[in-house]
């Protein structure tokens, strides 16, 4: 995940301090895995020595003292510059689920059962992204479409795959392992 960047798109409309940027990042993406203040902290600090952020203001207003950060020019530059480049796809990462499913069956543990755990699992959460209640806030919904679609290709590759471990199951193999055969 690109934190500084996001960082930096955090301030873009003005400065703010720590916890402002947590939550405006916790408040961009709702459904996702909360960022956390330390590491908040750390990108900030960094951004800061790299010249991309500022401090402007550091205050108590009769709690804690907070940091307020603003974005350099070099900052501005730098985030532009992260916003006109495209993502390359990821034509040969491995997430985590497909490591699982490897790693399952390479063991010898039960394939069939644990995708079908995970199916539930899927299906589980793009329920639970449709339920959400609807909001104003268009780049939520949008996130939300991703998670969901994303969510949607899991699940047809885990029937892909469920279908490939069920046929070789079913068809006796002279080959050493499972998988390094044509499926």
């Amino acid at each position: 995940m690109a934190t500084a960047e996001l960082v930096l798109g955090l301030l873009h409309d003005g400065p703010a301090h720590g916890y402002d940027v947590k939550r405006g990042h916790d408040a961009w993406f709702p459904d996702s895995r909360p960022l956390a203040f330390g590491q908040v902290y750390t990108t900030l600090a960094r951004l800061e020595r790299d010249e991309l952020v500022e401090v402007v203001d550091r205050g108590s207003e009769g709690g804690p003292e907070r940091t307020v950060y603003a974005l350099t020019a070099k900052g501005r530059e730098h985030l532009a510059n992260w916003l006109a480049e495209p993502i390359q796809p990821a034509l040969s990462a491995v997430d985590e689920l497909v490591r699982k499913v490897v790693a399952t069956i390479r063991t010898g543990e039960d394939a069939s059962a644990f995708l079908a755990r995970q199916r539930s699992s899927h299906l589980r959460r793009i329920r639970e992204l449709k339920a959400a209640p609807p909001d104003d806030d268009s780049s939520s919904r949008l996130v939300r479409d991703y998670l969901a679609m994303h969510l949607d290709a899991d699940l047809r590759w885990l029937d892909s795959a469920l279908h490939r471990i069920t046929h070789q199951k079913e068809r006796p193999s002279g080959r050493g392992c499972a998988g390094h055969g044509r499926g």
